[in-house]
């Protein structure tokens, strides 16, 4: 490899409320010589996910910030071009944290080998990636088993919609939020939801009260502020909650006040668990072989919404949270 360059997606400022696009910049670099024990890869597909708003603030989380002037990083999907390590070959299919880029060298320790007979090979940043992981993760974390009555919000999004469907192969009785009649379409037609509701159509509480009541056993919050309010409510005695997200407040420069009612959680004496995929790092094996076997055999969709073109990474990226996407958004690679 000579003179390679490729272009990447730099953070320039951190935004303030919603990102904007001038708070990033497409810029052009030249990689290094590839040296023994390296391995360079071209990126096919890359992921856009809301967790990376937190990264762009300067502010101590469980992940450090993004750096200004340096380029972003998540998931990818990648081709190795050459290898200098015994690790890899050429034409090996590699997932990794270095997205926002064309092209990168790495150490094999950073590259995980997968499948190509695994078709869309972007499936790795969905269903079979790190928001399936999520999924399936946030299901185990409280132990959600057969006649359990779930609630899944944002549930057309990457997590929500394979935790529906893994919830639906455990045996439960599964229900789900999103923002628009294709997405319900979507969720009972596709993943199999016995219930989806609009939640812009009318109060939450309502829908949910509607869809289940007796009550719900399980939780399962992408989303927090007035849909978690509302499950407080909904939730049965000794009921679970599994903290994954809160998309409704991610853009906030002032912080959502608390649930009001969040006595309940005296009160029915529910239990709250926070979730963060990294902690399950150790049983990825186990969760390539449960939800890949679910994927082959056809038990499990990975639904994407596709953006083509690292010029256009940004712009995916910010559509998160105007919920333009159904499924997995993914940005494609020319």
């Amino acid at each position: 490899m000579t003179d390679i360059m490729s272009r990447e997606i730099q953070l320039v400022s951190r935004p303030s409320g919603m990102p904007t696009a001038a708070n990033f910049a497409i810029a052009t670099t030249k990689l290094e010589t590839l040296q023994d024990g390296q391995v360079f890869v071209r990126n096919l597909y890359m992921s856009v996910d809301p967790y990376m708003r937190g990264r762009m603030s300067d502010r101590k989380s469980y992940v450090p910030p993004f750096v200004l002037g340096k380029p972003l990083d998540g998931g990818a999907v990648g081709e190795v071009i050459e290898s200098r390590a015994k690790e890899f070959k050429q034409g090996d299919i590699v997932t990794s944290s270095f997205g926002w880029r064309e092209y990168f060298i790495a150490a094999p320790k950073d590259l995980h080998l997968v499948s190509r007979d695994i078709q869309p090979l972007s499936a790795y940043l969905g269903a079979l990636g790190m928001t399936g992981m999520t999924a399936w993760a946030g299901l185990n974390l409280v132990e959600v088993k057969a006649g359990d009555v779930i609630f899944i919000s944002g549930a057309a999004g990457a997590v929500g919609s394979v935790a529906g469907q893994l919830a639906k192969l455990r045996g439960c009785y599964v229900i789900g939020s999103a923002g628009s009649e294709e997405k319900i379409k979507f969720l009972q037609e596709e993943c199999g939801f016995d219930i989806a509701f609009n939640y812009k159509t009318a109060p939450i509480l309502d829908q949910l009260n509607r869809a289940a009541p007796d009550g719900i056993d399980v939780y399962f919050d992408n989303v927090g502020g007035e849909t978690l309010e509302a499950a407080l409510s909904a939730l049965r005695i000794h009921g679970r909650i599994i903290s994954c997200g809160g998309i409704s407040g991610y853009n906030e420069e002032i912080p959502q006040a608390g649930p009001s009612n969040l006595f309940n959680m005296t009160i029915k004496r529910l239990t709250m668990k926070g979730l963060i995929v990294s902690d399950s790092l150790t049983r990825q094996g186990e969760f390539e072989q449960e939800v890949g076997g679910y994927f082959r055999n056809g038990k499990l969709k990975n639904k994407e919404t596709v953006v083509v073109g690292i010029e256009h990474a940004v712009s995916a990226f910010i559509g998160l949270f105007a919920g333009k996407n159904i499924g997995k958004m993914v940005v494609k690679l020319d």
